[in-house]
């Protein structure tokens, strides 16, 4: 019988709520078994209760109720002892950015009293492990993300743990080095037989896991293998075709206002949907008790995934969530032809380094338009550039016919812009950065009053107004920003990675509001590590070393996948395909 390293039952654990002084029940009876050698997963929306459950097992916080056993520990009653034994490696690992790769281990490697002789045998494994053997002298924060999130894990393994935890290992990181985080991974349980337990907003890292635990506000809907999951799902999946000259994306917009509908997402050109309702299966064409929606169009039927049970089990938590209702309430500026957003042979030096090297694109009015590549590619400066934050060293850039670099105040309150890192004032509360925000965009009186009530009422802030931002789970966080980038109505929205962290049901509102926005015109330039949501896009582009190389609609983008597969291309293996190739080109040119 496998032994288990964690028993967890009816566990719970209060907090009081800033500022209304109200309670939030993080956990309100979970029980959890984690086994030896396994690989478990902790999954469900913000606010579920992953990260407080795993904080608990590391012995940082200790339950009001229950009982909790890690390596035969009670962590609330001894949490140094069970410290000396895991390794934890939080959301926000404590990297020290002016200290070098090395340097890093070797102050964990301190701080943990790991030996001499342990260091010269465990250093040559973590460096072969993470490929960071090249890069010991570089200062961590010239790291990208995926190599910053590689050191945080080799500073969690400098000592070899009995359990390792992991609170979303993979946020922010792009496919390429998510997949060889995920190597790491799987080489840890496979082949040293570590148990890990981890947190993830991305499904398809928990199909991997041997076992899963699925949480919403602070409960558990299902625990399991991942299989037991996706038979939730059993005979409600479908594809949908939207037909010539159809949009994906709006047939998706369309279905999720439908109440028989539990999800549906754009998925290769077509339209995943998800039944309420029984699970009889219908056949080709025939949606059987499909939404009337789908009337016309050729429905198949596929087999389940776990994001289908998942979503079936979240959405039976709660009432069918209405359609967005955001609609604009002032005029976009007139319409010109042609592109509205010019972008030729851009260029950005930072003394010696060229993070954007000679990029070309246009966008037209009401496009979504995706900007796709690995950490340190050159998006976000690019953007910056975009929105006037940064001077180009070259090139030409107009927004909507005006020369960026020349553009006015008035011009430059034409764009909204959502920065990749939180970028709002976490001392303030939610209604006073709004406030803020408003001021800024010169709002005055009733304007001002409306825009930030259909602020607060579209993104569902109404709980948390007198909230400190920085006090937000994630996902609130990122609605907040997304509403104080809309408070004036802009014609051009700017979004770097504006979902990185959210979960399923945080993805799918949001994506529901920008179809809503770019169907009224509004422009859309975005950033994303989610492959998936390339798919809204009309168009993308792929960068990375600050060049782009490839361009085209989600279909032309897919085709440039690797042959062979089994199955059908998806974006990510788009993505991963050629980016790697331009470097293997790089690399063979340098050779």
């Amino acid at each position: 019988m496998t032994s288990r390293v964690v028993i967890g039952h009816d566990l719970r654990k209060v907090f009081r709520a800033p500022g209304n002084g109200g309670e939030v029940r993080a956990l309100d009876g979970v029980s959890i078994e984690v086994r030896a050698g396994e690989l478990t997963a902790l999954v469900g929306p913000d606010g579920a209760g992953k990260t407080t459950l795993i904080r608990l097992m590391a012995g940082l916080l200790a339950a009001d109720a229950g009982s909790l056993t890690v390596l035969g520990i009670d962590p609330g009653v001894q949490p140094q002892r069970v410290q000396d034994r895991i390794g934890y490696m939080p959301q926000k690992f404590g990297l020290y950015e002016d200290l070098s790769v090395q340097e890093n281990l070797d102050l964990y490697a301190d701080l943990h009293g790991v030996t001499a002789a342990e260091r010269r045998q465990r250093y040559p494994q973590l460096m072969q492990m993470t490929d960071l053997g090249r890069f010991t002298g570089r200062l961590a924060g010239r790291l990208s993300g995926g190599m910053k999130q590689k050191l945080g894990l080799a500073c969690t393994l400098v000592r070899s743990p009995e359990l390792l935890l992991l609170d979303e290992p993979t946020v922010g990181v792009d496919p390429l080095s998510r997949r060889e985080l995920w190597a790491i991974v799987e080489h840890l349980v496979r082949e040293q037989g570590l148990t890990v337990l981890t947190s993830t907003s991305y499904l398809d890292e928990a199909e991997k896991a041997a076992r899963v635990l699925v949480l919403h506000e602070g409960r558990a809907l299902a625990q399991g293998e991942p299989g037991s999951v996706t038979r939730v799902a059993a005979g409600r999946s479908l594809v949908l075709d939207p037909g010539p000259g159809s949009n994906a994306r709006r047939l998706q917009a369309r279905l999720l206002d439908d109440p028989a509908v539990i999800d549906a997402v754009p998925d290769g050109g077509l339209v995943r949907l998800v039944r309420g309702g029984g699970s009889s299966e219908p056949s080709a064409g025939s949606p059987g008790d499909a939404p009337s929606i789908v009337a016309g169009l050729v429905a198949t039927p596929v087999e389940p995934r776990f994001e289908d049970g998942f979503m079936v089990l979240l959405r039976g938590t709660a009432a069918h969530e209405a359609g967005v209702d955001i609609r604009l309430q002032r005029p976009l500026s007139p319409a010109q032809e042609g592109a509205v957003v010019e972008v030729r042979d851009l260029v950005k030096r930072f003394g010696d380094f060229t993070a954007v090297n000679h990029v070309s694109f246009a966008v037209r009015r009401g496009e979504i338009f995706g900007l796709l590549g690995p950490n340190g590619a050159g998006k976000t400066t690019t953007f910056r550039m975009l929105c006037g934050l940064l001077p180009p060293s070259g090139g030409v850039l107009r927004i909507t016919g005006v020369d960026v670099g020349s553009a006015g105040a008035a011009a430059r309150a034409r764009l909204g812009y959502v920065a990749q890192k939180f970028s709002l004032y976490g001392s303030l509360t939610v209604a006073e950065n709004l406030e803020f925000f408003a001021s800024a965009y010169g709002l005055r009186g009733a304007v001002r009053r409306a825009r930030i009530d259909w602020a607060v009422r579209q993104f569902d802030l109404g709980q948390h107004e007198q909230t400190a931002s920085g006090e937000l789970p994630g996902g609130f966080k990122q609605r907040l920003a997304m509403g104080a980038a809309l408070l004036h109505e802009p014609d051009i929205l700017f979004l770097d990675e504006p979902t990185s962290g959210a979960d399923p049901l945080a993805r799918r509102a949001f994506w529901r509001r920008i179809t809503a926005l770019a169907e009224q015109g509004v422009t859309v330039i975005v950033t994303t590590h989610f492959m998936q949501e390339a798919e809204y896009c009309d168009h993308i582009a792929i960068m990375d070393g600050g060049r782009v190389l490839a361009q085209g609609s989600p279909a032309e983008i897919r085709r440039l996948a690797r042959a062979g597969e089994a199955r059908q291309a998806s974006m990510e293996d788009a993505f991963i395909a050629v980016v790697e190739a331009a470097r293997a080109r790089e690399a063979g040119a340098e050779g």
